[in-house]
């Protein structure tokens, strides 16, 4: 250890270098959010464009809190309120910056109960209107623990991000009726193909296959299946893994429905594993070849 560190950390008892480091996070939570806020009074003027223009990053993975904002200032949304499915500990998500910029209330959902002690123990969750709930979901349950924590009808935004079977929970869920939904698809798919996993109550992405690359839906059996819901297409985030569906009956003019071919893009990350799970990098030909060896299901054909 050098000099330095050690005269920093003599000067700095370890229970005030944790609480230094405490108040630099929420510094910086604070810088964010401003810098957030700044971004999106530009998407209330920002008629016509499309989604990726509007993108930007305060706590999702990518740009989908620059998207949801510009949708929200465009979508005429009765209840402000959000359900985020698959949210891990909340520090990144596509609700958070919604909770904390624009007041809306929220249930979260995730299957492990470190990241929902975690968010418990988040100033956030006292500071705001917001519920936490530990569920591995499924089909089955879904409806049910929604209506639980007192929310049915209809609500303003559902994300659904759970690397598994999104096609089918979307599909049975009947509780609620979100004026936006975000589903995470799996580009690996392609934009020809209206394909998902085969539904497994326990289906874990980590377990399904060590690449790590066999989860979700096509963004074609998503579209079919938000269409049947009464809900348009309105693009994907420029990373390829996040599509967009505003109710038909609220969806301005200047929000095209797209189609299929017109909104797809390709993933713009690699996150293929190897059996001792790191990275490996594979080219889209080679994930190809693994998916072929896999069961799929056809939604066209069923």
């Amino acid at each position: 250890m050098s000099l330095l560190n050690r005269l920093f950390l003599r000067s700095y008892p370890l229970e005030a270098l944790a609480a230094k480091i405490g108040q630099l996070q929420s510094t910086l939570t604070r810088i964010q959010e401003a810098l957030g806020r700044i971004e999106g009074r530009q998407t209330r003027s920002a008629g016509g464009q499309g989604l990726q223009e509007n993108e930007f990053r305060v706590f999702s993975q990518w740009g989908e809190d620059g998207i949801i904002q510009y949708l929200i200032h465009h979508v005429e949304v009765e209840r402000k309120l959000f359900v985020e499915f698959g949210v891990e500990n909340y520090a990144e998500a596509n609700t958070r910056f919604l909770l904390v910029n624009n007041h809306w209330a929220g249930l979260v959902v995730d299957s492990n109960p470190d990241h929902i002690a975690y968010i418990k123990n988040d100033p956030i969750y006292w500071q705001h209107n917001l519920k936490a709930v530990q569920a591995f979901i499924t089909r089955e349950n879904v409806n049910e623990m929604i209506t639980q924590r007192g929310i049915r009808g209809g609500i303003g935004l559902l994300s659904i991000d759970i690397d598994g079977n999104d096609y089918w929970v979307w599909e049975a869920m009947q509780a609620i009726t979100p004026a936006i939904v975000i589903v995470e698809y799996n580009s690996r798919f392609g934009k020809d193909r209206a394909v998902t996993i085969p539904y497994r109550e326990d289906f874990l992405r980590s377990s399904a296959h060590p690449s790590m690359i066999y989860y979700g839906a096509s963004l074609k059996a998503l579209c079919l299946l938000g269409k049947r819901k009464g809900y348009a297409f309105v693009g994907c985030n420029s990373a390829g893994n996040n599509a967009f569906f505003v109710l038909r009956n609220l969806k301005p003019d200047l929000l095209r429905e797209l189609t299929v071919e017109e909104g797809y893009v390709a993933g713009q990350f690699r996150e293929s594993r190897n059996r001792d799970g790191r990275l490996a990098y594979l080219s889209p030909k080679e994930e190809a070849e693994i998916l072929a060896s896999l069961p799929l299901v056809d939604v066209e054909e069923r």
